[in-house]
């Protein structure tokens, strides 16, 4: 069930993202920081994508990804286009890597601590997940603000 639903959600939420970074009016939007804001979309775009393919990809499914945190946020001005094939490829990945899990692997432990702390896989999958919406619904409300206030001037 956990499995199933695991990948219906990614999957789900893999494609919420892309069609968020797709309804920018302006491609330069995506990476406008404003007053508080301190992360543009293309940063958390590039940081969800870098995240997964991390903890999903190259710890679960041994893929060999090298994860550069710091180029998540240090990178700007990545086309469009170009986040909206890393999405794909990353939609890839974590939906074949889960899919090869078996139902006994959830109950085991994570392969690496988060924060300090063994968990199951099935806790780190939910974590990541709910992690991922978190920064989904900033994206959402960045764009909404930007998209806004730069197409009133």
């Amino acid at each position: 069930m956990l499995h199933t639903a695991l990948i219906e959600i990614f999957e789900r939420d893999l494609h919420k993202l892309a069609t968020e970074i797709s309804l920018y009016s302006n491609e330069q939007n995506l990476w406008i920081i404003k007053s508080d804001i301190s992360n543009s979309a293309g940063n958390l775009c590039l940081h969800l994508l870098g995240n997964l393919n991390h903890f999903v990809g190259a710890v679960l499914g041994q893929n060999g990804y090298v994860r550069k945190r710091d180029e998540e946020f240090a990178l700007k001005d990545v086309p469009r286009s170009q986040l909206i094939a890393h999405i794909e490829t990353t939609t890839k990945v974590v939906l074949g890597t889960i899919a090869k899990l078996l139902d006994e692997d959830f109950d085991r432990n994570f392969p690496v601590e988060k924060h300090g702390s063994i968990v199951k896989t099935d806790f780190m999958l939910l974590h990541l997940l709910t992690h991922f919406n978190y920064h989904l619904g900033q994206i959402n409300y960045h764009r909404r603000l930007i998209d806004d206030a730069v197409g009133a001037n």
